[in-house]
């Protein structure tokens, strides 16, 4: 007689199924920092301070009313993130969102909590 494997409510074709499309550890890993990244509101109103302009620290600390230490401090977070990125023109060093990644998960982000 064949025994059946219980996995609760599916069976055990789909369980396999569901595991083999599981990404892999690192990249949940990868995913998880991320999102830790975006767990922090100071970091979200920067963000959201670039979304449509580059602005520069003093612009950003003005505009936010806080240090520009403070600023810098979660601008470095944000671009090891690969959320933000920088250019240089002169001596000061403007800011900007990543990529177009940045601006849909700030929309997607938005859209989900305004429900």
């Amino acid at each position: 007689m064949e025994q059946k494997e219980e996995h609760g409510n599916i069976d055990a074709e789909t369980m396999q199924t569901l595991e083999n499309k599981q990404p892999p550890e690192e990249i949940l890993y990868d995913l998880a920092e991320l999102f830790k990244v975006f767990g922090d509101s100071t970091r979200i109103r920067i963000l959201y301070a670039l979304f449509e302009n580059e602005l520069c620290v003093g612009d950003i600390a003005t505009l936010l009313h806080m240090s520009q230490s403070s600023v810098s401090h979660q601008l470095r977070i944000l671009k090891d993130a690969k959320l933000v990125k920088f250019r240089r023109e002169g001596k000061s060093i403007f800011y900007a969102l990543d990529d177009e990644h940045v601006y849909h998960i700030l929309e997607m982000g938005m859209e989900h909590v305004e429900e």
